[in-house]
């Protein structure tokens, strides 16, 4: 029988897979469904799972992988509450996430220096030479702001990110949008 404190870490760990999915949610596409049912795997330098403060803290090269998900970090924080995730931010020069959508060939793309996730209000916050990229289609500024419930992005000078730049590349009767 599993001890209940580890039983609360894969708890935790299976949150974070549902949480990084989300991180592929502004260019409006779905992880591969089949991912969640992968095993998880996560390997750091360290890691200081604390059940008390609900904080899990994984650093030192951090790779997570769960299916097509990836996501890299210098320092993986995980915040929870009675083993509910609340929190989770990603912390790396740059820290990364990756990840197939459904019925696509190309993986969503996304990189900052510093990425958070909240799970209350549904957010996903990339700060520091934020980008975001599915197929040519991408995303750029210092922080961008994605708001999952209401479907909006926010990003440029209004909340602190300097100027946006947006590269959508056109279709042309199902085949691939033209490279940059």
């Amino acid at each position: 029988m599993l001890n209940p404190r580890y039983r609360g870490v894969m708890q935790l760990l299976l949150s974070v897979s549902l949480t990084a999915a989300t991180l592929a949610a502004p260019l409006r596409v779905s992880a591969l469904s089949t991912d969640k049912n992968q095993p998880m795997k996560i390997t750091a330098d360290q890691v200081n799972i604390d059940d008390k403060t609900g904080i899990s803290v994984y650093s030192g090269d951090v790779v997570v992988v769960q299916g097509t998900l990836r996501i890299t970090a210098d320092t993986l924080s995980v915040y929870s509450k009675k083993h509910v995730l609340t929190k989770m931010i990603a912390i790396g020069k740059p820290a990364t996430y990756k990840q197939r959508p459904d019925g696509k060939q190309k993986d969503v793309h996304a990189r900052a220096s510093r990425m958070e996730y909240y799970a209350g209000t549904d957010r996903v916050i990339l700060i520091g030479d934020a980008r975001l990229r599915q197929d040519a289609n991408s995303f750029v500024s210092k922080r961008i702001i994605y708001d999952l419930k209401r479907d909006q992005v926010d990003a440029g000078k209004k909340i602190g990110g300097g100027r946006v730049e947006i590269v959508i590349q056109p279709k042309s009767n199902g085949r691939e949008p033209a490279k940059p």
